[in-house]
């Protein structure tokens, strides 16, 4: 799972961060029978059968991009040469055990070309007096570009890339003390080190990521090269990144409860504090406070962390339950000290299940009351049983349903998935017994996944999706379209990804006294695919919207069509038992119709339609000017185009804000809420409830682009105004038929 930073998006200041949730043991695994091990597993557990022409090619093509994303260390020569030793049979080395040492071959080279364009970078960048005045330009992206054919052309390439970093950053030092001063504010940058001396500890820290890996590390790219040449959510998981996805998935973190940012100079900030995790609740540790050591047993011996990377100091930091942590500090103030935190369980109640209803006072003199529940993932405690999303979604339903609303919006954008019996559970809330989704293997055996109980919402019903919406996501949205049961709302389509993974423990597959067996990892290969009762897969393709609305993701590559070799879309019959409502029931095109009606009008779709095609423009042309008088003229028009915006917003959502007051009433639906004999009325502008308390960021306080009204952002305001549409039609349309049999 080895995923190296962009050498473009480093220099323009991307931040490390992890949510410190225990110190790996000395590592000592014999990374080449796991790779033995994990070989079979593949060939004899996944979903796909590759042959040897095509999967040995694949491993090493993935291979470099592992290493080398941004194809800006290895050269063309580099790759060739590479190629030649290991470009054809990766995957018969992982068979006889001699898979570690290509890992390490190719990780020397890749280290050393590292070292020397680090190395280069500095050196130019100390040299050199940027005037910013030439035509040169350099890409954007170097996603779909080769390797430079050779050192000259390599040392042309990195000579733009470092002005680019060195433009950026005193543009945007340039455009912060602007903002500042327009706003009379103090420059939350006055004191900033000079922008060479900050490329230059970037530099530092992007060589100090790599020098910092270990045997595991380094067969990881391998391994997992060989699991992904089977497909993009096939992968392989060291002992290290099985806890933090396991937890993820738990939707809970044994640790202190902070969120970690890795400085420049070296240091690890923290940014976050779960409001009453282990480190809220003992007081000591403090936002902005810098970590420089880690003490992982609290037993004295403390490790220095500068520079190290933040998954390693993750790591350190975490441990069981009840053990305690001892962190070396610099405080705000410049005081050093020593403090220790017991671990404990972090929920991270922000990803759960959450809802509200708001109460409509329509034009028409009609009150209407409309349900809102947003759902982040699909999670469970895997371990405990416990944190299930079914039944957090179960409780706000019957609560709803106890209110009387007289509609839904089920919100299912930035979902990506999760647990499969948690969708199938949650779907039948809605479509009541039948079936859910079909999930056929690698022999062609299909199965029928099922929900037993009653419907317990049966009401009008919009679902909004984008293209963030993944694997459970399009389960559950894939079932609703097919039933008739919701109106699809959002991005042309869902994300596609129509398999199924298991996780599988490697260990139990070596013998007892295998070498470092109980670090040895786990694989998680795709064992199925799901089609949609209807009979058609969502891989690739997604659950595409029965009402599209602009979106900024509709600009972008992000879906499994854009991945490295994905499983193609096909499909299977239709399940047995499956008994959609009647199509016409939904009003497709009638509501389409009004919706378009008012998202022409409508000034935030417009803008969002107009950033869109700028979008789809800028990553077309996939250029970046090194001309400071141009790229000037960029950040004005965008600058003039905001404050008109703005300008434009100011007034008009005071006067939202205004309508909203007389016409809406907001009932909170929080866990907490849910047994309250009267549930509670909250403004929504001025609800500002967070589980992590965050640090003062100065810079994004210079952005004054306002809240959107109520907080609703336009797809939800308008998947509100299609499900009132929806509940309009269907009332009238029960008046008509009961006219009609009187």
């Amino acid at each position: 799972m080895n995923i190296k930073k962009s050498l473009t998006g480093a220099l323009l200041g991307l931040t490390f961060s992890g949510a410190a949730c225990a110190q790996a043991p000395e590592n000592n695994v014999d990374y080449d029978e796991v790779g033995r091990v994990m070989a079979k597993m593949l060939m004899n557990r996944h979903y796909e059968k590759l042959k040897d022409d095509v999967l040995g090619p694949r491993i090493f093509d993935l291979l470099m991009k592992e290493l080398d994303p941004g194809k800006v260390y290895f050269t063309q020569k580099d790759v060739n040469a590479m190629k030649e030793k290991y470009g054809t049979d990766l995957h018969k080395r992982l068979l006889i055990k001699r898979s570690n040492e290509a890992a390490h071959d190719v990780h020397d080279l890749y280290i050393k070309r590292v070292k020397e364009k680090i190395a280069y970078a500095q050196k130019f960048l100390k040299e050199s007096e940027f005037t910013f005045d030439s035509d040169r330009t350099v890409e954007r992206s170097r996603k779909k570009l080769g390797w430079a054919a050779d050192e000259e052309a390599q040392r042309v390439l990195w000579e733009k890339l470092v002005e680019e970093a060195v433009l950026s950053e005193t543009l945007r030092r340039d455009n912060i003390a602007r903002l500042a001063a327009e706003q009379g504010k103090e420059n939350p940058l006055k004191d900033a080190k000079p922008v060479k001396e900050v490329i230059g500890l970037k530099y530092k820290r992007m060589l100090q990521y790599d020098l910092d890996e270990n045997d595991e590390s380094i067969a990881d790219y391998v391994l997992s090269a060989a699991a992904k040449a089977y497909g993009p959510h096939t992968d392989y998981l060291t002992a290290s990144e099985y806890g933090p996805f396991k937890a993820g998935m738990d939707n809970e973190f044994v640790g202190i409860g902070a969120l970690l940012q890795g400085e420049d100079d070296g240091a690890t900030k923290i940014t976050g504090i779960v409001v009453n995790g282990p480190a809220n609740k003992g007081g000591d540790l403090a936002l902005n406070d810098r970590i420089v050591g880690v003490d992982h047993l609290n037993n004295g011996k403390m490790v220095d962390i500068m520079f190290m990377r933040i998954d390693k100091v993750v790591e350190l930091i975490r441990g069981p339950v009840g053990s305690s942590v001892g962190l070396k500090i610099e405080s705000k103030d410049g005081e050093t000290k020593v403090i220790v935190i017991k671990r404990g369980s972090v929920e991270m109640k922000e990803d759960f299940a959450a809802g509200e209803i708001i109460e409509s006072k329509n034009a028409d003199g009609t009150v209407r009351r409309i349900g809102y529940l947003k759902l982040p993932a699909f999670y469970i405690n895997f371990q405990t049983g416990g944190n299930k999303c079914s039944e957090h979604v179960k409780s706000i339903l019957l609560r709803m349903k106890k209110e009387n609303i007289d509609g839904l919006v089920f919100d299912l954008r930035g979902n990506g998935g999760g647990s499969l019996d948690e969708v199938r559970k949650m779907t039948g809330f809605f479509t009541g017994r039948g079936p859910v989704v079909q999930e056929r293997d690698f022999q062609g055996r299909i199965t029928l996944q099922t929900a037993y109980d009653k419907p317990i919402y049966t009401g009008p019903m919009v679902c909004l999706i984008d293209s963030t919406s993944a694997s459970a996501s399009e389960i559950l949205a894939g079932a609703l379209q097919d039933y008739n049961r919701a109106v699809i709302v959002g991005t042309s389509s869902t994300y596609g990804k129509g398999t199924v993974q298991q996780i599988m423990d490697i260990s139990r597959m070596l013998p007892f006294n295998a070498k470092g067996r109980e670090r040895a990892g786990y694989l998680k290969p795709t064992i199925r695919k799901f089609y949609r009762v209807a009979g058609s897969s969502t891989q690739n393709k997604g659950v595409e919207s029965d009402i599209v609305l602009p979106n900024m993701l509709d600009a972008i590559e992000i879906g499994e069509k854009y991945m490295e070799y994905p499983l193609p879309y096909d499909v299977i019959k239709k399940a047995p038992g499956f008994d959609p409502k009647d199509r016409s029931k939904l009003y497709i095109n009638a509501l389409k119709g009004k919706s378009l009606a008012r998202v022409k009008s409508a000034k935030d779709f417009i803008y969002l339609a107009e950033d869109v095609n700028r979008m789809k423009e800028r990553i077309e042309k996939n250029e970046v000017s090194l001309n400071r008088v141009k790229r000037l003229k960029d950040i004005t028009d965008a600058d003039t185009r905001l404050k008109e915006r703005n300008k434009d917003r100011v007034v008009r959502f005071k006067s939202i804000e205004e309508t909203d007051k007389k016409r809406y009433t907001f009932y909170s639906l929080k866990r907490r809420d849910l047994k309250k004999e009267k549930l509670p009325v909250f403004d929504p502008s001025k609800e500002d409830e967070s589980y992590m308390l965050k640090a003062e960021n100065k810079e994004e306080d210079l952005d004054i682009t306002p809240e959107w009204p109520s907080r609703m952002d336009p797809v939800k305001r308008e998947g509100m105004a299609i499900l009132n549409d929806l509940i309009a039609l269907t009332i009238e349309a029960k008046m008509v038929k009961a006219g009609n049999t009187q």
